[in-house]
């Protein structure tokens, strides 16, 4: 996925920046799960994540001492895919349709691929002025749950697989991987989310994505967490200006080639990495976190405001500003 803070990893700057604590920094995806030790209440105390708000989500309503500490909106170009010999001129077309819906996986905060299907689905029918009452749901078998690979993440979109057999007539999509197996098996784009202005139509799991933290890094080592921000600040600036390098990165990060991330995000999504706080952010997430718990993916209703620590980002900002006029070395 698009992350600054990846950015700043692959590009060195985090590895660098902790080195001098005599702190090693791995990604969970290359080092494995056992990065700290083997309890893993105490691993999850020194783990940054940046990454999709459905487990994040499905954690906090569990009861993890985590916090917010920043969200990030990248459009990665979501859509609902469809034959192409399929008519889909406008959202209202969509009626009567049978969508693809993953299962619900071993838990329901891990059945990411369904809640992504869901609520995408749900965005596409409100910008027809219709709901999901209006289709047909058909379920399919839930993905594995596993560490990210590239066969894991066409397994993901296995619903291409059905639609490209005329067992369903439509699937919701989202980022490079989907775009690359839908590219593969000749799918047509039926409903592009990206091209509707409203922002609400395109909140998922992705948007806004969420910067979290255990809260015993910020009563106990609040530097280090402002640490880690202002290199994320940092690589987001330096991607606003190097878009065919941070591809390059993206293809990585995203396991699809350079093809499919420069078709899934688009519209100068490279000047946009910085995470914030703002007042519209934190309501596109307070809108996913009521749409998952309405629809059973969360075990308690989760307080948006009360998950949400500023201070962190405040500070970051605050160090960087103070680079940027020179009075102070970026580290």
């Amino acid at each position: 996925m698009p992350a600054a803070s990846g950015v700043a990893w692959s590009l060195g700057w985090m590895t660098e920046a902790f080195a001098r604590d005599g702190i090693e920094v791995k990604r969970v995806r290359e080092a494995g799960l056992n990065l700290v030790s083997p309890d893993p209440e105490r691993q999850a105390r020194y783990l940054f994540r940046e990454g999709g708000n459905i487990q994040a989500l499905a954690a906090r309503a569990d009861g993890a001492p985590t916090r917010v500490i920043g969200l990030t909106w990248i459009d990665e170009r979501q859509a609902i895919m469809v034959r192409p010999d399929t008519p889909i001129m406008d959202p209202a077309d969509l009626k009567g349709l049978r969508f693809a819906l993953p299962g619900f996986a071993r838990s329901r905060g891990e059945s990411i691929a369904r809640g992504m299907a869901l609520h995408g689905i749900k965005g596409a029918l409100t910008l027809g002025g219709l709901d999901l009452d209006d289709i047909r749901l058909v379920d399919l078998p839930a993905p594995p749950v596993e560490q990210p690979t590239a066969a894991g993440m066409r397994r993901l979109w296995l619903g291409l697989e059905w639609l490209a057999d005329g067992r369903v007539d439509a699937v919701y999509v989202k980022g490079a991987a989907a775009a690359e197996s839908a590219a593969r098996l000749g799918l047509a784009v039926g409903v592009d989310l990206d091209a509707y202005p409203s922002r609400l139509a395109r909140v998922n799991n992705g948007t806004p994505r969420p910067i979290t933290v255990h809260a015993h890094m910020i009563e106990q080592h609040f530097d280090l967490v402002v640490r880690f921000l202002e290199q994320t600040l940092r690589a987001a600036d330096w991607a606003s200006t190097n878009l065919p390098r941070l591809q390059h990165i993206l293809a990585q990060e995203t396991l699809a080639g350079i093809a499919a991330v420069d078709a899934a995000y688009r519209n100068d999504f490279h000047r946009s990495l910085h995470p914030d706080l703002s007042s519209d952010r934190v309501d596109m997430l307070r809108n996913q976190a009521n749409f998952l718990w309405h629809h059973g993916f969360l075990e308690e209703a989760v307080d948006v405001d009360r998950w949400i620590d500023p201070r962190p980002l405040e500070a970051a900002r605050r160090r960087r500003a103070a680079a940027d006029a020179g009075s102070l070395e970026p580290v």
